[in-house]
Order: C-alpha cells, then structure tokens, then sequence
C-alpha cells in the first residue's frame, strides 16, 4: 500500500528587497532631519517661516520608515533591482551630500550670483522700530517703505553683516545680508554702503556691526560708520521679511 504525500507550499516570510530599500532611505532622511534639528542648522537652509517644516519631516519620514520595515517581510519577495538601487541612491545622495559636506552660510562668492534685495518687496514688513536690513530691502521695493526710511535720514543705527568688496575708494565697503523668503534656494540680498571706515582694517566675509546714522541716497543707501565693531557669525545668519 503506497502513500501519497501531498507538497505544500512555501509559507515563510521573506524580506523584500523594495521595501528593505524603501525603509532605508526614508530612515536616511529621517535621521537628517533629526540630525538638522539637534546641530540646529536648520537656519542654514530654511527660514523661520519654514523651519517648522524640519520637525515635521523627521517625525512624518520616522513612522514611514518604521511601517516600511514593518510590512517588508513577505510570503514572495521581489529581489532589489539594479533601477530600484539606482532610483533610491539618488534619493539619498542629497542626505550624504548634506551631512558631509562643512556646515557653511552663503558668503560674498554668492553675492554677484544672487539677484538684490527687489524681489522680496510684497513681503517684506513696514519700516518701523529699529532699521535692520530687511528695512532696507523694503526701501528698494516698495515706494512707501521709501518715503519711510528717507524721513529717517540721520537715524543711529546698528547693522549686523559681513563685508563684501567695493571698487574705488578705500574708507568703503558694502554690508551684505541675505534674506530668504521660504528657503536657502530664494536667497535675494541686502546692503548698505559703508563710508568713514578705517581702510584695510576688516576682510571680505568678516562679520561686522556698523553703528553710525543712515542717509538714504536715492538707490544707494549709506552709513556713515562710527563705530565697527568684528564680530561672530550669527547662529541665524539669513534675515527673513
């Protein structure tokens, strides 16, 4: 008497290759992001309007990657292929990039590529309370915001930048900052020319505080230095209307 023994199927759960490699980079981006958020170098790509955009990121690309690696065990798994590798390498080529390049803000090499400040006049607040460069980009918009530094004139100020080249005379220089909108990517600048310092004394890309009055001067508009004082890089080094 001959038995017949019947032969079932493969039942074991298997990881897949796609879904393995989808739960990797979401997991590469998520830790960016955490990682932005604990160097707090978030200001060095994002606004403070969009900052909020980082926490939300980590947390949303976190319970992705979490449920990813969940589900990637399956009954018949699909093997990880060479477009597959390819297509998420590149997603998380930006996250390599990123985290190993030096932590840097635009400086004066990004100045004569980065339009002026006339792109953020719609957004960029009223001029009032104590003038900052913001102010200054508003005048060069808006005709309003004009008037409202021109009855200022001979106003004390204290303006914070660094200090980009100017040809021509050697008691000048021109005070940059860049002001970003959403992110890094919209950077326009902002500037005031500095008149009245010691020539020589300070570096292109240093950071300085200017304190002196402010004379707006048609599309130039001055500071007549008298005091400059070097200091550190700020924690936040991109102005936001």
């Amino acid at each position: 008497m001959s038995t017949h023994t019947g032969t079932r199927g493969d039942t074991r759960l298997r990881f897949s290759g796609p879904r393995v490699g989808a739960a990797v980079t979401l997991a590469a981006w998520a830790g960016l992001f955490w990682f932005l958020m604990i160097s707090g170098r978030t200001s060095l790509y994002l606004s403070t309007r969009t900052s909020w955009l980082i926490p939300l990121g980590a947390v949303l690309a976190s319970i992705a990657a979490i449920g990813r690696i969940a589900s990637a065990r399956v009954r018949d798994p699909e093997p990880l292929g060479i477009r597959e590798t390819w297509m998420f390498g590149v997603i998380v080529l930006p996250v390599v990039l990123l985290l190993a390049l030096p932590p840097v803000s635009l400086n004066s090499y990004a100045v004569n590529r980065r339009s002026n400040s006339t792109g953020i006049g719609s957004s960029a607040r009223v001029v009032s309370g104590p003038i900052d460069l913001v102010d200054v980009a508003a005048a060069r918009a808006v005709v309003d915001a004009q008037a409202a530094l021109k009855a200022r004139a001979g106003e004390r100020v204290s303006i914070e930048g660094f200090v980009t080249e100017e040809s021509g005379e050697a008691d000048r220089f021109q005070l940059t900052r860049f002001v970003i909108t959403c992110c890094v990517a919209d950077a326009t600048i902002s500037y005031v020319t500095v008149v009245d310092a010691p020539p020589g004394t300070f570096e292109t890309d240093q950071w300085v505080r200017v304190t002196g009055p402010i004379y707006p001067l048609g599309s130039d508009i001055l500071v007549q230095a008298q005091s400059i004082e070097p200091i550190d890089a700020p924690a936040e080094p991109y102005l936001t209307p």
